[in-house]
């Protein structure tokens, strides 16, 4: 079996319309947002030992605050091809991985992300937690997937199951949306 987190970047500054899309950082929810999920992560147990991230402004700095947060950032896999990347597309970068981790936290963002989940996940009943992905996988949301799989190279559609799904929100109300959003 291996283990998949899936850990969507924080929330993201739109008030420099100058800015490509690829140089957006957070704005200050966002930047709280990552600490409070960088710890919970921790103290989830998995133990990531293997980052593998896109190298977005608004990635990093989330895999900087929670890593702060945490006290600790595991070694990071910068890999332009997860920026924006669809779920095909993720799917081969995992699948390319050669040392073959038992764990791997994938942080990047949405719609490949969740659409990741809804590929891996079967919609059957058996991960009752795909359900709230399909109401909304927000920014710095933490999911964990476990994959009836050897090696990551036999990553394939429908071999996983969604164990764990944490919301900012769900630990910290007022990173949650507001009205005006």
């Amino acid at each position: 079996m291996k283990i998949l987190g899936i850990f969507r970047h924080a929330k993201s500054d739109w008030t420099d319309a100058r800015l490509r899309d690829f140089d957006r950082p957070l704005n200050k929810r966002g930047r709280v947002g990552a600490g409070v999920m960088g710890k919970h992560i921790l103290e989830h147990g998995v133990g990531w030992r293997y980052i593998l991230a896109s190298p977005a402004v608004r990635v990093t700095q989330t895999i900087e605050l929670a890593g702060e947060a945490a006290g600790e950032t595991p070694p990071i896999n910068w890999d332009r091809r997860i920026y924006l990347a669809s779920s095909a597309a993720l799917i081969d970068v995992l699948r390319d991985q050669d040392s073959d981790p038992r764990s791997i936290l994938l942080v990047g963002h949405n719609p490949g992300l969740e659409d990741l989940i809804f590929d891996l996940v079967p919609d059957d009943g058996s991960s009752p937690l795909r359900d709230v992905v399909e109401d909304k996988f927000p920014t710095a949301a933490y999911a964990v997937v476990e994959l009836d799989i050897e090696h990551w190279s036999d990553l394939r559609e429908g071999c996983g199951r969604l164990t764990h799904l944490v919301r900012p929100r769900d630990l910290d109300p007022s990173l949650g949306p507001s009205l005006t959003e």
